[in-house]
Protein backbone atom coordinates (compact mmCIF):
# COMPACT_ATOMS: atom_id res chain seq x y z
CA UNK A 1 0.00 0.00 0.00
CA UNK A 2 1.55 3.52 -0.83
CA UNK A 3 0.73 6.35 0.94
CA UNK A 4 0.05 9.83 0.32
CA UNK A 5 3.19 11.97 -0.10
CA UNK A 6 3.22 15.30 0.47
CA UNK A 7 5.22 17.47 -2.41
CA UNK A 8 4.97 21.12 -1.09
CA UNK A 9 7.15 22.19 -3.76
CA UNK A 10 4.97 20.33 -7.02
CA UNK A 11 4.06 23.21 -9.08
CA UNK A 12 0.35 23.17 -9.58
CA UNK A 13 0.38 22.73 -13.90
CA UNK A 14 -3.68 23.33 -13.97
CA UNK A 15 -4.86 25.50 -11.18
CA UNK A 16 -8.71 25.24 -10.95
CA UNK A 17 -10.88 25.87 -8.32
CA UNK A 18 -8.80 28.83 -6.91
CA UNK A 19 -9.98 32.18 -9.03
CA UNK A 20 -13.17 33.49 -9.10
CA UNK A 21 -13.24 33.24 -12.46
CA UNK A 22 -12.99 30.27 -15.43
CA UNK A 23 -10.42 30.18 -17.36
CA UNK A 24 -9.41 27.89 -20.50
CA UNK A 25 -5.82 26.65 -20.66
CA UNK A 26 -3.48 25.23 -23.00
CA UNK A 27 -2.69 21.35 -22.32
CA UNK A 28 0.72 21.05 -21.29
CA UNK A 29 1.02 17.22 -21.28
CA UNK A 30 1.18 14.75 -23.98
CA UNK A 31 -1.73 12.53 -24.83
CA UNK A 32 -0.27 9.72 -26.55
CA UNK A 33 2.64 7.76 -24.47
CA UNK A 34 3.23 4.39 -26.46
CA UNK A 35 3.92 3.25 -29.88
CA UNK A 36 2.15 1.19 -32.69
CA UNK A 37 4.14 -1.90 -31.29
CA UNK A 38 3.52 -1.89 -27.68
CA UNK A 39 0.00 -3.10 -27.79
CA UNK A 40 -3.68 -3.97 -29.85
CA UNK A 41 -4.24 -0.37 -30.88
CA UNK A 42 -2.78 0.84 -34.76
CA UNK A 43 -1.48 3.74 -35.59
CA UNK A 44 -4.35 5.16 -37.69
CA UNK A 45 -5.97 4.70 -34.01
CA UNK A 46 -3.62 6.25 -31.89
CA UNK A 47 -3.29 9.29 -34.45
CA UNK A 48 -7.01 9.70 -34.00
CA UNK A 49 -6.53 9.35 -30.68
CA UNK A 50 -4.14 11.92 -29.76
CA UNK A 51 -6.19 14.40 -32.02
CA UNK A 52 -10.06 13.51 -31.00
CA UNK A 53 -9.56 12.41 -27.33
CA UNK A 54 -10.83 8.65 -27.58
CA UNK A 55 -11.55 5.67 -29.67
CA UNK A 56 -14.19 3.33 -30.21
CA UNK A 57 -13.90 -0.45 -29.89
CA UNK A 58 -16.91 -2.32 -31.79
CA UNK A 59 -16.75 -5.23 -29.71
CA UNK A 60 -14.71 -5.56 -26.99
CA UNK A 61 -16.63 -8.84 -25.73
CA UNK A 62 -18.36 -11.36 -27.10
CA UNK A 63 -22.23 -12.02 -26.19
CA UNK A 64 -21.67 -14.24 -23.42
CA UNK A 65 -18.94 -12.38 -21.94
CA UNK A 66 -21.68 -9.34 -21.94
CA UNK A 67 -24.16 -11.93 -20.23
CA UNK A 68 -21.83 -13.29 -17.47
CA UNK A 69 -20.87 -9.44 -16.46
CA UNK A 70 -24.80 -8.77 -16.60
CA UNK A 71 -25.48 -11.33 -14.28
CA UNK A 72 -23.29 -9.88 -12.45
CA UNK A 73 -24.31 -6.82 -12.09
CA UNK A 74 -27.91 -8.06 -11.15
CA UNK A 75 -26.04 -10.14 -8.18
CA UNK A 76 -24.40 -6.70 -6.94
CA UNK A 77 -27.39 -5.05 -7.07
CA UNK A 78 -29.29 -7.82 -4.84
CA UNK A 79 -26.58 -8.00 -2.32
CA UNK A 80 -27.85 -6.91 1.12
CA UNK A 81 -24.10 -6.36 1.68
CA UNK A 82 -22.94 -4.68 -1.17
CA UNK A 83 -26.22 -2.10 -0.94
CA UNK A 84 -25.10 -1.45 2.63
CA UNK A 85 -21.37 -0.75 1.58
CA UNK A 86 -20.46 3.17 0.93
CA UNK A 87 -19.20 2.70 -1.87
CA UNK A 88 -22.90 2.20 -3.66
CA UNK A 89 -24.27 5.11 -4.68
CA UNK A 90 -28.17 5.49 -5.46
CA UNK A 91 -29.90 8.18 -7.36
CA UNK A 92 -31.17 11.40 -6.43
CA UNK A 93 -34.37 11.17 -4.71
CA UNK A 94 -34.62 7.43 -4.70
CA UNK A 95 -33.25 4.15 -3.60
CA UNK A 96 -32.18 2.92 -7.38
CA UNK A 97 -28.64 2.24 -7.49
CA UNK A 98 -26.63 4.91 -9.55
CA UNK A 99 -23.36 3.04 -9.35
CA UNK A 100 -20.99 0.86 -7.74
CA UNK A 101 -17.28 2.17 -6.72
CA UNK A 102 -14.48 0.07 -6.54
CA UNK A 103 -15.92 -3.08 -7.71
CA UNK A 104 -12.68 -4.49 -9.48
CA UNK A 105 -12.08 -5.36 -5.21
CA UNK A 106 -15.68 -6.30 -4.53
CA UNK A 107 -16.13 -8.34 -7.57
CA UNK A 108 -13.99 -10.91 -8.91
CA UNK A 109 -15.67 -11.46 -12.06
CA UNK A 110 -14.69 -7.41 -12.83
CA UNK A 111 -11.18 -7.72 -11.52
CA UNK A 112 -10.72 -10.34 -14.06
CA UNK A 113 -12.23 -7.58 -16.71
CA UNK A 114 -9.30 -4.96 -15.56
CA UNK A 115 -6.45 -7.70 -16.17
CA UNK A 116 -7.87 -8.31 -19.05
CA UNK A 117 -5.68 -7.87 -21.96
CA UNK A 118 -7.54 -6.47 -24.18
CA UNK A 119 -8.66 -3.64 -21.52
CA UNK A 120 -5.26 -3.01 -19.64
CA UNK A 121 -3.09 -3.51 -22.90
CA UNK A 122 -4.90 -0.44 -24.39
CA UNK A 123 -4.32 1.50 -21.26
CA UNK A 124 -0.56 0.60 -21.07
CA UNK A 125 0.05 1.33 -24.46
CA UNK A 126 -1.90 5.06 -24.64
CA UNK A 127 -0.14 5.81 -21.74
CA UNK A 128 3.69 4.13 -22.44
CA UNK A 129 4.08 2.59 -18.90
CA UNK A 130 2.46 0.03 -16.77
CA UNK A 131 -0.70 1.05 -15.10
CA UNK A 132 -2.81 1.13 -12.44
CA UNK A 133 -6.59 1.54 -11.35
CA UNK A 134 -6.89 4.77 -9.78
CA UNK A 135 -10.99 4.14 -9.92
CA UNK A 136 -13.80 1.23 -10.85
CA UNK A 137 -17.20 1.47 -11.11
CA UNK A 138 -20.26 0.03 -12.58
CA UNK A 139 -23.19 2.67 -14.21
CA UNK A 140 -26.66 1.12 -13.75
CA UNK A 141 -28.81 4.65 -15.02
CA UNK A 142 -31.88 1.98 -14.39
CA UNK A 143 -34.55 2.85 -17.35
CA UNK A 144 -37.44 6.01 -16.25
CA UNK A 145 -34.93 7.03 -12.92
CA UNK A 146 -31.55 7.09 -14.40
CA UNK A 147 -30.46 10.67 -13.95
CA UNK A 148 -28.06 12.98 -15.85
CA UNK A 149 -24.20 13.52 -15.68
CA UNK A 150 -23.29 16.31 -16.34
CA UNK A 151 -20.64 18.35 -18.30
CA UNK A 152 -17.30 17.17 -17.02
CA UNK A 153 -13.56 16.70 -17.22
CA UNK A 154 -12.59 14.21 -15.05
CA UNK A 155 -9.39 15.11 -14.75
CA UNK A 156 -10.12 18.52 -12.88
CA UNK A 157 -11.49 16.35 -10.12
CA UNK A 158 -9.03 14.27 -9.69
CA UNK A 159 -6.36 16.76 -9.79
CA UNK A 160 -8.26 18.76 -7.61
CA UNK A 161 -9.50 16.38 -4.74
CA UNK A 162 -7.47 13.27 -5.89
CA UNK A 163 -3.99 15.10 -6.09
CA UNK A 164 -3.24 13.89 -9.42
CA UNK A 165 -0.84 15.70 -10.72
CA UNK A 166 -0.65 15.43 -14.63
CA UNK A 167 -2.89 14.29 -17.73
CA UNK A 168 -1.59 10.91 -17.95
CA UNK A 169 -4.83 8.64 -17.15
CA UNK A 170 -7.28 7.13 -19.50
CA UNK A 171 -10.65 6.19 -18.82
CA UNK A 172 -12.60 2.83 -20.56
CA UNK A 173 -16.27 2.54 -20.62
CA UNK A 174 -17.69 -0.79 -21.98
CA UNK A 175 -21.61 -1.23 -22.43
CA UNK A 176 -23.00 -3.60 -20.81
CA UNK A 177 -26.73 -2.81 -22.71
CA UNK A 178 -27.49 -1.06 -25.95
CA UNK A 179 -26.37 2.53 -26.21
CA UNK A 180 -29.30 4.47 -27.85
CA UNK A 181 -29.63 7.83 -28.99
CA UNK A 182 -32.31 7.94 -26.84
CA UNK A 183 -31.26 6.19 -23.25
CA UNK A 184 -28.54 8.65 -21.78
CA UNK A 185 -25.79 7.89 -24.11
CA UNK A 186 -22.31 9.07 -23.14
CA UNK A 187 -21.34 12.54 -24.78
CA UNK A 188 -17.86 13.78 -25.84
CA UNK A 189 -16.62 17.21 -27.35
CA UNK A 190 -13.85 15.77 -29.64
CA UNK A 191 -10.81 17.66 -29.12
CA UNK A 192 -11.43 19.19 -25.75
CA UNK A 193 -8.94 16.97 -24.20
CA UNK A 194 -6.51 19.86 -25.34
CA UNK A 195 -8.37 22.56 -22.89
CA UNK A 196 -8.40 22.64 -19.30
CA UNK A 197 -11.16 24.84 -17.67
CA UNK A 198 -10.35 26.10 -14.09
CA UNK A 199 -13.88 25.85 -12.38
CA UNK A 200 -14.77 28.17 -9.89
CA UNK A 201 -16.21 27.31 -6.47
CA UNK A 202 -13.86 26.26 -3.13
CA UNK A 203 -13.83 22.54 -2.49
CA UNK A 204 -16.14 22.24 0.87
CA UNK A 205 -14.87 19.07 3.12
CA UNK A 206 -16.70 15.86 2.39
CA UNK A 207 -17.50 17.20 -1.27
CA UNK A 208 -17.58 13.56 -2.36
CA UNK A 209 -20.97 12.75 -0.64
CA UNK A 210 -22.76 14.82 -3.11
CA UNK A 211 -20.70 14.89 -6.06
CA UNK A 212 -21.54 11.30 -6.53
CA UNK A 213 -24.98 11.45 -6.75
CA UNK A 214 -24.52 14.75 -8.68
CA UNK A 215 -21.97 17.31 -8.93
CA UNK A 216 -21.98 21.16 -8.74
CA UNK A 217 -18.07 22.18 -7.67
CA UNK A 218 -15.84 20.96 -10.28
CA UNK A 219 -18.43 21.65 -13.67
CA UNK A 220 -17.55 24.26 -16.17
CA UNK A 221 -19.33 27.27 -16.80
CA UNK A 222 -21.86 27.50 -19.22
CA UNK A 223 -19.37 30.35 -20.98
CA UNK A 224 -16.45 27.80 -21.06
CA UNK A 225 -18.82 24.86 -22.28
CA UNK A 226 -20.26 27.15 -25.03
CA UNK A 227 -16.72 28.23 -26.29
CA UNK A 228 -15.72 24.12 -26.77
CA UNK A 229 -18.66 22.88 -27.94
CA UNK A 230 -18.54 25.93 -30.88
CA UNK A 231 -15.10 25.00 -31.44
CA UNK A 232 -15.44 20.90 -31.33
CA UNK A 233 -18.93 20.02 -31.60
CA UNK A 234 -20.45 16.95 -29.98
CA UNK A 235 -20.63 13.20 -30.50
CA UNK A 236 -23.03 10.24 -28.94
CA UNK A 237 -22.07 7.15 -28.93
CA UNK A 238 -24.11 4.92 -29.54
CA UNK A 239 -23.44 0.56 -30.11
CA UNK A 240 -24.18 -2.87 -28.73
CA UNK A 241 -23.66 -4.18 -25.57
CA UNK A 242 -19.98 -4.74 -25.52
CA UNK A 243 -18.96 -2.44 -27.27
CA UNK A 244 -16.24 0.40 -25.53
CA UNK A 245 -14.79 3.51 -25.97
CA UNK A 246 -11.82 5.10 -24.36
CA UNK A 247 -10.81 8.24 -23.50
CA UNK A 248 -8.54 10.88 -22.22
CA UNK A 249 -8.62 12.22 -18.91
CA UNK A 250 -9.71 15.75 -19.90
CA UNK A 251 -11.98 14.85 -22.13
CA UNK A 252 -15.21 17.31 -21.62
CA UNK A 253 -17.93 14.90 -21.26
CA UNK A 254 -21.46 13.88 -19.89
CA UNK A 255 -24.73 11.78 -20.41
CA UNK A 256 -28.25 13.17 -20.36
CA UNK A 257 -30.81 11.29 -18.11
CA UNK A 258 -32.21 8.02 -18.56
CA UNK A 259 -36.44 8.68 -19.25
CA UNK A 260 -37.06 5.39 -21.49
CA UNK A 261 -37.89 1.83 -20.40
CA UNK A 262 -34.35 0.77 -21.14
CA UNK A 263 -31.31 0.68 -18.83
CA UNK A 264 -27.62 1.89 -19.96
CA UNK A 265 -25.49 -0.20 -17.59
CA UNK A 266 -21.76 -0.16 -18.12
CA UNK A 267 -18.25 -0.82 -16.23
CA UNK A 268 -15.49 1.98 -16.16
CA UNK A 269 -12.19 1.94 -15.05
CA UNK A 270 -9.86 4.31 -14.89
CA UNK A 271 -5.81 3.35 -15.41
CA UNK A 272 -3.65 6.13 -14.48
CA UNK A 273 0.07 5.74 -15.09
CA UNK A 274 2.17 4.39 -12.44
CA UNK A 275 4.25 7.51 -12.91
CA UNK A 276 1.38 9.89 -12.27
CA UNK A 277 0.20 9.13 -9.09
CA UNK A 278 -1.17 11.03 -6.67
CA UNK A 279 -0.16 13.54 -3.99
CA UNK A 280 -2.07 15.72 -1.71
CA UNK A 281 -5.32 17.29 -3.27
CA UNK A 282 -4.62 20.40 -5.45
CA UNK A 283 -7.42 21.86 -4.24
CA UNK A 284 -9.17 20.36 -1.63
CA UNK A 285 -9.42 19.99 2.27
CA UNK A 286 -8.22 16.18 2.23
CA UNK A 287 -8.38 13.36 -0.39
CA UNK A 288 -11.31 11.40 -1.37
CA UNK A 289 -11.88 8.20 0.25
CA UNK A 290 -9.64 5.34 -1.33
CA UNK A 291 -12.87 3.59 -3.09
CA UNK A 292 -13.26 6.74 -4.94
CA UNK A 293 -9.21 7.59 -5.43
CA UNK A 294 -6.81 5.04 -5.08
CA UNK A 295 -4.31 5.31 -2.62
CA UNK A 296 -2.41 1.82 -3.72
CA UNK A 297 -0.38 2.49 -6.63
CA UNK A 298 0.05 -0.97 -7.13
CA UNK A 299 0.64 -2.02 -11.67
CA UNK A 300 -2.03 -4.27 -12.70
CA UNK A 301 -1.31 -7.18 -13.53
CA UNK A 302 -1.75 -9.68 -16.61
Amino acid sequence: MSIIESHPTIDDAYPTRKCAEAALLYRQDQVVYGEPGDGPIDAATLDAFEANGFLDVDQLLAPEEVEDYRAELRRLSADPQVLADERTVTERGSDEVRSIFEVHKISEVFAGLVRDPRVVGRARQILGSEVYVHQSRVNYKPGFTGKDFYWHSDFETWHAEDGMPRMRAVSISIALTENFVHNGGLMIMPGSHKTFVACVGETPDDHYKESLRGQEIGTPDAASLSILADKHGIELFTGPAGSATMFDCNCMHGSNGNITPFPRSNVFIVFNSVENTCVEPFSAPAPRPEFIGARDFTPVGG
